[in-house]
């Protein structure tokens, strides 16, 4: 085994396990929410993912960027199918391991050059419509300094490892021509072939050929870790949380609010005084903090797991915004800064608990970054539950943080709170006894 080897075994294990140790993070993070049972109609959730997240169905009612993300999608699933042959020449000095295959390498390696320019010219695409175009949903506040940056650096990338790809195919198959030792002919090469005229690798030497394809290929497996490795810190986490996302999804009708169960039970021991009344649940304790049960959500550790999944899984793509009614209005409001400011909060959570081996309070929490003004915008219609690609649901945290301020703080608009007393006096919504209720058919 040479020294190449070596320190090919080293570099995947090392990013191997930084990875692990990053998605653990991650987990340990979501896991920070409340407990919540979901494993009912097993066969409808798997036919939601297969839908959703794998055939990415909800992404092609926008055709365009449907398309053009599809074909980065398959790219990204199906060229790095070609990593298996990467780390088994890595591991063992070989070069095309997988050639035997014959006629179906040929397809494969033909397939994954038209899929890696594809994915090149996708992601110039997207470029100039963030860039360029500035389409509004690109260009909104929550989206300046580091998201912005971090959905160009994601694009950036994938053109440079798609174009280390095809110039490794293009000194490759120079080499092969030439009869290079260990250059076995193998494979078709649709797309690198004419590269390799266009830039005129025939004409080089061979030791210039073989230092370009060594570079190449070793920029294309370092990126790729790389790559992998900067996931959980990225919106593209969403590439691999996808799944378990849409599998979790809400089945229910969308604008069907859940009760909380504590005030149904105190409702029910009101009508029929035979039934107890519930009893406060017993702190949990979250990262060496007892967290109180409360109504609504102050903070992250209120809200479900899910809720924290459905953050971490936030594509920024900000279809939710472009569709909220009152976003559309010129209200404060954007689906996606919440999902993004629940995230950085999660985030900023778990740093203090890296730090300090457990939870201490740091005298923020989900309010500081989401203001009231946000949150009673909202009309609870679900246009962007309807909406998000991978079935996010921003409501259920509206909503629970709109229950916190006035069950917990008191904290309403005024035209609800005079409809809150009309309810309690009342018995309706209107300023009107039961006994005038229907004086208005005498008029």
């Amino acid at each position: 085994m040479g020294i190449g080897s070596i320190v090919f075994i080293l570099l995947v294990g090392a990013a191997s396990w930084l990875f692990g140790r990053n998605i653990m993070r991650v987990r340990r993070n979501i896991l920070l929410g409340k407990e919540e049972v979901i494993n009912d109609r097993p066969g409808e959730r798997w036919a939601v993912m297969t839908r959703v997240a794998l055939g990415q169905s909800k992404m092609v009612v926008r055709p365009i960027a449907g398309f053009l993300h599809i074909i980065v999608y398959a790219g990204f699933v199906i060229i790095n199918i070609e990593v298996l042959e990467i780390i088994i020449d890595g591991i063992f000095g070989t070069h095309r391991v997988l050639s035997f295959l014959g006629g179906f390498y040929d397809f494969l390696i033909g397939s994954f050059e038209w899929l890696a320019l594809g994915v090149w010219v996708a992601c110039v695409i997207f470029l100039v419509r963030r860039n360029g175009i500035k389409l509004k949903r690109f260009v909104q506040k929550e989206l300046d300094g580091w998201p912005k940056s971090d959905a160009n650096l994601i694009l950036f990338t994938e053109i440079a490892l798609m174009s280390a790809f095809l110039l490794m195919n293009a000194a490759d198959v120079t080499l092969q021509n030439m009869g290079a030792d260990h250059y076995v002919k193998a494979g078709a090469y649709p797309v690198s072939g004419p590269l390799a005229s266009l830039l005129n690798l025939p004409a080089s030497s061979s030791t210039t050929l073989v230092l370009i394809e060594r570079i190449c290929w070793w920029f294309h497996i370092i990126g790729i870790l790389a790559f992998l490795n900067y996931l959980p810190y990225s919106k593209h986490l969403h590439i691999l949380l996808a799944f378990p996302n849409t599998w979790y999804s809400k089945l229910k009708p969308k604008t069907e609010i859940a009760n909380m169960e504590r005030v149904t039970g105190e409702v029910k021991s009101m009508l029929d005084p035979s039934i107890a009344p519930p009893e406060m649940a017993a702190p949990r304790l979250v990262a060496g903090h007892e967290v109180t049960d409360r109504f609504g959500a102050k903070d992250v550790f209120d809200l479900s797991w899910k809720s924290l999944m459905d953050a971490y899984s936030c594509t920024e793509c900000g279809r939710c915004t472009s569709e909220c009614p009152a976003n559309l209005t010129g209200k404060l409001l954007s689906p996606r800064k919440v999902m993004m400011d629940t995230r950085d909060r999660v985030e900023e959570v778990g740093k203090v608990i890296d730090a300090k081996g457990k939870w201490e309070d740091d005298g923020k929490s989900l309010h500081t970054r989401i203001t009231e003004e946000e949150l009673w915008a909202c009309t609870t219609c679900n246009a962007c539950t309807q909406a998000c690609p991978v079935n996010i649901d921003p409501v259920n945290i509206i909503m629970e943080m709109r229950r916190y301020l006035v069950m917990e703080e008191s904290k309403t608009r005024p035209a609800l709170t005079g409809m809150f007393n009309n309810v309690e006096n009342n018995g309706a919504p209107w300023a009107f006894g039961p006994d005038k209720r229907l004086d208005w058919t005498q008029q």
